[in-house]
């Protein structure tokens, strides 16, 4: 078990910014009508978050991260670490963190570094910049979460274009005395090709042939450019890892599944998530879902699932939450975290 604690770090806010263009899987004319509606009732995807092209995750976790400074009143030269997890980085060479450095202003003397992270990002986020910031007494850390999902799937695959959306986030952490955050972090690397792009990296470099459109099965259209998703595999390792991983953390850090306010899930599958909810035997009320509305955004779906479903009790009353996310790597990861009235910006649209 990978379970550990933090100490004297806690979360002062939240922001989330999401494109404003919506497509409806009601009108996805690459589903069958019956396809459609079963899609729907089964997966709980029906509106989707598009980026249009020319924008992409630091653009939209720079929205974030600007109006989240903002409401906090912090000033930029304050900030001691910025961290951004992301599949979909401006470029291979360089970092984007270092570009969101100079874009929103923060110090020379601001510790930086980007980490390729999907659905399980935002948790293993929070234990990367909380174990940094736990040694720097009166610092302030950015953390920043999305992905630009839409971007890597081929309009063609039914397997992937009726599920992901974009979004990107900002979470503003401070050394706080007295505060602790547990996680319970795992990876899986033998299974690292159930999500994949399997060109465009260094172990396959591009090539003529990475922009050749293969059928893989009817319906199911794609380059080696365009990401792969092996949906019967994730959905089992969902429900064979998730649900342990949750009982594990709580478990070694004496923590009652009853004195949990809300379990934040990775917005993948209402299928799925519905089976991990009954397999830890969770009331509905304690589960909050934003699919229907907003889709896979990938790393982004739990800050975006807080603010949008719990925004105004985070700002109002304390909370303890269970957050857990899984999938590409594969990885996944849960984290208890305590909040108290914490500022929760305004959603953003691009």
């Amino acid at each position: 078990m990978a379970v550990f604690t933090v100490p004297n770090v806690s979360i002062k806010g939240l922001a989330v910014c999401v494109p404003s263009q919506i497509e409806d899987n009601k009108q996805l004319d690459l589903l069958a009508e019956n396809e459609r509606d079963l899609f729907i009732k089964t997966v709980g995807i029906r509106y989707r978050r598009v980026a249009p092209k020319g924008t992409i995750a630091s653009d939209l976790c720079q929205k974030a991260a600007e109006k989240l400074l903002a409401d906090l009143q912090w000033n930029p030269a304050d900030i001691s670490i910025l961290v951004f997890i992301t599949q979909t980085p401006d470029y291979i060479i360089p970092n984007t963190s270092s570009l969101l450095q100079h874009k929103l202003g923060l110090p020379k003397n601001c510790l930086v570094f980007d980490v390729n992270l999907g659905c399980s990002g935002y948790v293993y986020g929070l234990s990367i910049i909380s174990g940094l910031l736990q040694n720097m007494p009166g610092g302030k850390a950015l953390l920043l979460v999305g992905d630009v999902s839409t971007a890597t799937i081929s309009k063609q695959d039914k397997s992937t274009t009726p599920l992901f959306s974009d979004a990107g986030s900002a979470t503003g952490l401070e050394y706080t005395t007295g505060q602790k955050m547990h996680f319970n972090l795992q990876t899986d690397g033998k299974e690292y090709d159930d999500i994949i792009v399997p060109d465009g990296g260094f172990r396959n470099r591009v090539s003529e042939q990475s922009f050749e459109m293969v059928e893989h099965e009817k319906g199911i259209n794609r380059t080696a450019l365009d990401m792969k998703l092996d949906g019967l595999r994730i959905f089992n390792f969902a429900l064979r890892e998730v649900a342990p991983n949750i009982n594990e953390l709580l478990s070694a850090t004496n923590i009652d599944k009853e004195n949990v306010d809300y379990f934040v899930f990775h917005q993948a599958n209402l299928l799925m998530l519905e089976s991990v909810r009954k397999k830890l035997q969770l009331t509905t009320d304690k589960v909050p879902y934003t699919l229907y509305n907003y889709g896979n955004t990938s790393s982004a779906t739990i800050p975006l699932t807080m603010l949008v479903q719990l925004g105004q009790k985070l700002q109002s009353e304390p909370q303890k939450l269970v957050l857990s996310g899984f999938g590409v790597g594969l990885s996944w990861g849960s984290a208890y975290i305590e909040t108290d009235k914490i500022v929760c910006s305004q959603l953003i649209e691009l």
